[in-house]
Parts: structure tokens; sequence; C-alpha cells
């Protein structure tokens, strides 16, 4: 089994927003090295219009790896990403369709839109990331793979439990019936935003799947106590370790992920 990469998201507590989480280049820097000494080797950032600086300013401070996410905004409004070379970037494979606490988001993808994401991480060398949030996602990654237009592995994550028209349920059995469903080749990240967070991941840390976990997720520890995404960062590792399984560098993550190697400040 390979070691646990965990990733790590300090971002908008779309459950509690009134939870804070780092906003600045410097304070989201100081978030991604704290994420990297507690065991995390990808860390997913909003970037909030500053992406030059926050993927400058994380690679001065780390070698953890770059995923830059908010799939709900148009390919154009990211290109800044694919300039300033993060290692990943997020995109759905759905329809967007969320109830959070304090906002709605309701916005169409369609499958050119998607391949048009496939060619433009090809051109800059920028890894996809793709969001499954049911089974219609993976027809979707299905279809992009018969048009030739990804290669393994697929790095994918699974949502369970996030409110909206997307919702599924956040439990055991829609987590193995979904990764059933997923294509050969899949390098599977597992996400949950409810309570029972912890049993699913122990679930996919046990099946050779992989975490995310962070204030934009849920953030609570197994106690339901409130905690910085470093923190639940250092529980999960510590779990994963107590079931027998390791956690993963970045430099680890980048081989098992086939992103190439460029990553900022070693640590």
């Amino acid at each position: 089994m390979d070691p646990l990469i965990i990733t790590a998201t300090p971002n908008t507590c779309w459950l509690k927003p009134e939870v804070g989480y780092p906003r600045t280049p410097e304070s989201i820097a100081e978030e991604a090295s704290l994420c990297r000494q507690r065991g995390a080797a990808v860390f997913h950032i909003h970037g909030e219009g500053q992406w030059p600086q926050v993927i400058g300013a994380i690679r001065s401070a780390s070698d953890i790896i770059i995923q830059c996410g908010m799939s709900s905004i148009t390919l154009q409004e990211r290109i800044e990403v694919f300039e300033h070379k993060s290692d990943m970037i997020s995109i759905i494979l759905n329809h967007h369709d969320e109830a959070f606490a304090q906002v709605d988001c309701n916005v169409l993808h369609t499958k050119e839109e998607l391949a048009e994401y496939a060619r433009t991480c090809d051109r800059y060398g920028v890894r996809p990331e793709f969001e499954v949030w049911h089974t219609g996602s993976i027809w979707n990654l299905n279809h992009l793979i018969s048009r030739g237009l990804l290669s393994q592995p697929y790095i994918t994550t699974l949502f369970f439990g996030w409110p909206g028209g997307t919702w599924s349920p956040p439990t055991v059995e829609e987590y193995l019936y979904r990764r059933r469903q997923m294509p050969e080749g899949s390098a599977m990240t597992v996400s949950i935003m409810h309570e029972e967070q912890m049993t699913i991941l122990v679930a996919a840390i046990m099946h050779g799947d992989n975490v995310r976990v962070g204030t934009e997720d849920y953030p609570f520890d197994r106690n339901g106590r409130l905690r910085e995404t470093h923190e639940l960062v250092e529980e999960i590792a510590g779990i994963s370790r107590s079931l027998g399984r390791d956690v993963a560098t970045p430099a680890q993550a980048r081989k098992i992920l086939a992103i190439r190697n460029s990553g900022g400040k070693g640590e």
C-alpha cells in the first residue's frame, strides 16, 4: 500500500463561516509550512484573487504540493494558476450545486469546458485534480479518458456529505460503492463534510485511498473540538500511522501522482 497522501484545506469554512483561516500570502505560506510539518503533502488553496503572490509565497516556504481550488469559476478567471505553474488545479466533473450556510453555488460545467481544461493542463504542465461528486461525475471522467485527454494516474477527490443538489450520503457504504465505479488507474482522495468524517476517512486509509482535511471540509477533530487545519492534519496523520500506514512526503506524493518534480523549498 502506498503511503497516505494528506491534502490540507485551510480555506473558508462553508459550514461555519465565522471560523478563521489564513488570507494573506504570508499567513497562507506559514500555514502551508505547518501543514507540511504535521504530515500534509498537498495544500489545497483558494488564493482569493492573489494567485501569483500565494503560489510564490508557498513555494518560497515549503516543498508542499500546491493544488489551486475554486473550481466554480471559469478557466479564464484561473489562467494565472497555469501561468504561475501551480502543481495541480481542481476541476469539478459535474454541475456545481451546493447550499452552504451563507452561500448557494449553482454553476453549469459542460463537457466542452472539461475538455478545454484537460488540454490547458497538458499545455502548461499542470496536473488536473478531478472532483467526483456522484457517479455522473465518473461518466464524464471516462468520457475524457476515452478521448485520450488524460494520463494515468487520474487524480481525483470523492466528495460526501456536502450539502446541496450534488449531496451524497456520508457513509462508508456510499464511499465503497462509488470507489468501485472509478476507472482503473485512479488515485483517489476522500473529502467529508459531516460529523461522520473520521469513520469514512479511516475506511479510506484502510482501503489504500487518500484523505483531505481542513477548515474547508470539516473544522472539528474527532472529539468535536474546533481546530486549525494543521492540527487536523496532525490528527489524521497520527491515526494513519497507528493503523500501520505511513504518511507520504511531498516528494513521495509527486512520484505517486506523476507530478513534475519542481517543488519549492525543501524541509
